[in-house]
């Protein structure tokens, strides 16, 4: 009786392979329900000008029209061994020519999703090692992608189709929690998170350089965690339980600092991604207080949008932060599985 309902098992799952083959049609492969379009979502609120404004939610690759292909879809249904190709917690995100690259320490995996080609790519290994926490990732030179994975204390380089090409930092890095890449000099910045300290990697020589120790004082820290480059090479950090952001410039010289502890509009509680918009405005997210809130050089708040909740604009523990040359917005919405993008709108006339 069991190798009779084998059998019927098999033949139902060839009939319904030949099916699928003569309809020749691609099937995406079932997904989470995306939010809806949430356009006229902006911030601050009418009568006030618009300055930030909602544009997308991505959960998985569908959110991006991509689909997978028949072939792989049969091929996993067939083996009982079914994809779940949804974003579980990313915490970094970056964006270049249409493709969106996501650490995501929940699914121990990169993703690189091509909007542009329609097509997607889950990296789960460096060679022969297996990812276990990727948090950060950043676009280098060359279609360089640097991926730091905090567990490993390493620092993957993938060129731009996912192909591990080599590894550094192994025996110097202790927890690397953030990294900003800088054109410019051809420097990768890490944010060492338990060494206290931002690593400045030179493509060149291959030797690192160090900004910091740990203290209260400018230029030390209390596990950094986010790193940013502007326009101008001017790097930004997130130092996490210094509640502020410091400034430094290309050589690792201080240049300024804001922030402190609170819990009021224009503190900082739980620091995470920073990132700076084409007109120099800093943008740190706040993951105690789920939103972004927006400074000017000088440490002051011109505004601040998102809040907790799981709804479109909303936040549950947002950790990454990107803004690409056209002022896209990308957050890394960890918790709620998603990475959302927002538009600055420029006040100039």
């Amino acid at each position: 009786m069991h190798q009779l309902a084998k059998l019927i098992k098999t033949y139902l799952l060839l009939l319904l392979s030949f099916l699928l083959v003569a309809c020749a049609q691609p099937m995406s492969i079932p997904v989470q329900t995306k939010l809806p379009a949430a356009e006229s979502l902006v911030w601050p609120t009418p009568p006030q000008p618009p300055r930030i404004r909602f544009i997308n939610s991505i959960a998985s690759p569908a959110d991006l029209g991509i689909k997978s292909s028949l072939r792989k879809w049969l091929s996993q249904l067939l083996s009982g061994q079914q994809e779940d190709v949804r974003l579980v917690r990313p915490a970094g995100v970056v964006m270049q020519q249409e493709i969106i690259y996501v650490a995501d320490p929940g699914a121990q995996s990169l993703w690189i999703l091509n909007a542009r080609s329609k097509e997607f790519k889950r990296i789960r290994n460096a060679g022969k090692v297996a990812l276990v926490s990727p948090v950060a990732v950043a676009i280098g030179s060359s279609k360089q992608i640097f991926v730091a994975d905090s567990y490993l204390a390493r620092i993957f380089v993938y060129d731009d189709e996912g192909k591990h090409l080599a590894t550094i930092g192994q025996g110097v890095l202790h927890r690397p929690a953030g990294l900003a890449f800088d054109a410019a000099t051809n420097q990768l910045y890490v944010a060492d998170s338990a060494a206290h300290r931002i690593w400045i990697y030179s493509g060149e020589d291959k030797s690192f350089g160090v900004i910091g120790r740990r203290g209260t004082g400018k230029g030390e820290f209390n596990f950094p965690t986010h790193v940013a480059v502007d326009a101008n090479g001017i790097l930004y950090v997130t130092d996490a339980l210094g509640f502020r952001i410091q400034m430094f410039s290309r050589d690792g010289q201080f240049l300024n600092v804001f922030g402190h502890h609170g819990n009021a509009s224009g503190d900082l509680a739980a620091p995470k991604g920073v990132a700076v918009d084409s007109e120099g405005h800093i943008y740190v997210v706040d993951a105690l207080f789920d939103k972004i809130q927006i400074f000017d050089t000088t440490g002051q708040l011109l505004l601040s949008f998102g809040e907790r909740g799981i709804a479109t604009g909303q936040f549950w523990l947002p950790g990454g932060l990107f803004i690409d040359s056209n002022d896209h917005i990308y957050v890394a919405d960890a918790y709620n599985q998603r990475i959302q993008i927002f538009k600055y709108l420029s006040g100039r006339k």
